[in-house]
């Protein structure tokens, strides 16, 4: 039977409830960011660059928009007889059904769909992360070291530790500790919630931990102490690069306007880790004689009547004339009516200001959705 090298496991169930109206109707990784891109498109990119083919998403709060979205995978040419990209959400068996219970558990429900492929190494990421990472080097560091499991890290300040999962490693990295979250941390090493494992490890693992009743099936608060307690092989690999959790809503909005940067710290227009996208249905964008745009990002199927500064623009947003958008982030399918004023302003898909309206000011981040309007303070 022929078998894969590695299967990548992309967890694009979240909720994203810090996002607010942002995730009223989609999951966090299909928010739209940078224009063209939504969430997912940069973990999925990252798999494509890194020559894995074979990727499982599983999705299940609100599956619509992304199960739309992805379609065949062929935008992330994910689309071959023998691979290619796989929709996994939850499904009934003989004991019931019912939404993944955690990380770990989304991943236990679907060992058929890995043994399908009899994987050396599985491959389990986030879908809902800002980064461009070759993980072919992080492979090739995983067999380097003989490892069980290899967690990706960063630095991070001390002060922001206790939102991570947090290791403590000896002098050849090797993790001796990881608690999840901890209230007074040990380390400034923070998990990035990409994995590699063994997979007949991780097969066992997930195995012995459903059948504990107290276990919350967590790949954090139970996997990977278990496998620690075991004496097994773990190891963290140090990602310098950048990378970005943006799962509030201040990071969502202060990494957008990072975009417009003279040098972006992300490097979006990046060649060599091209980012792959499925929203290309537009007719090209237009800016009428009386528009203006400067310092922005504008996509397809724009259509610009009025003036547009240092602001983000997804594909088939309408700004009206005499309308003035600035320092905002429009969503897809948005719309700004005729001399109405947007500034600081998140506008979420499908959203619309009325003509002459309003919108943002200050120190806050006004986010308008469909069902109304929050304030966010930075």
């Amino acid at each position: 039977m022929r078998r894969k090298e590695t299967v990548a496991m992309l967890l694009a169930g979240g909720q994203g409830s810090r996002l607010g109206v942002l995730t009223e109707k989609i999951a966090k990784p299909a928010v739209s960011f940078g224009g063209k891109y939504r969430m997912i498109d940069f973990s999925l990119s990252n798999c494509v660059n890194s020559g894995i083919d074979t990727v499982g998403v599983l999705i299940q709060y609100k599956p619509f928009l992304l199960n739309k979205y992805l379609g065949t995978g062929s935008a992330w040419g994910l689309d071959e007889e023998w691979g290619g990209v796989h929709i996994l959400p939850p499904y009934a068996t003989e004991s019931g059904g019912d939404w993944y219970q955690g990380t770990a558990d989304a991943i236990y429900h679907n060992i058929d769909f890995i043994d399908g492929y009899d994987p050396e190494y599985v491959l389990v990421l986030s879908g809902d992360h800002l980064y461009q990472m070759d993980y072919n080097l992080m492979l090739d560091y995983h067999k380097l070291m003989n490892a069980d499991l290899t967690v990706a890290v960063k630095t991070v300040p001390m002060s922001e530790a206790s939102r991570f999962g947090i290791m403590s490693t000896d002098e050849e990295l090797r993790i001796t500790r990881f608690t999840e979250k901890p209230k007074e941390p040990e380390s400034d090493l923070a998990s990035m919630g990409i994995y590699i494992f063994r997979w007949q490890t991780l097969r066992a693992a997930l195995l012995r931990d459903q059948e504990l009743a107290e276990s919350e099936h967590d790949f954090g608060k139970n996997i990977i102490p278990a496998l620690l307690a075991e004496g097994k092989r773990l190891f963290a690999y140090v990602f310098n690069d950048y990378w970005k959790d943006v799962g509030t809503i201040p990071s969502y909005y202060a990494t957008q306007m990072e975009l417009l940067e003279a040098n972006p710290a992300f490097k979006i227009f990046e060649r060599r880790m091209r980012i792959f996208s499925n929203l290309n249905e537009h007719a090209p964008g237009y800016v009428d004689a009386a528009g203006s745009v400067k310092d922005s990002l504008c996509c397809n199927g724009c259509e610009i009547y009025g003036t547009v500064r240092r602001s983000v623009l997804s594909p088939g947003v309408y700004v009206g004339r005499g309308a003035v958008v600035e320092d905002s982030v429009l969503l897809p399918n948005s719309s700004v009516g005729e001399n109405a004023t947007l500034r600081r302003t998140i506008l979420n898909e499908n959203a619309a200001v009325a003509p002459g309206e309003s919108v943002g000011s200050g120190d806050e981040i006004c986010v308008v959705g469909e069902s109304g309007t929050m304030h966010v303070k930075e």
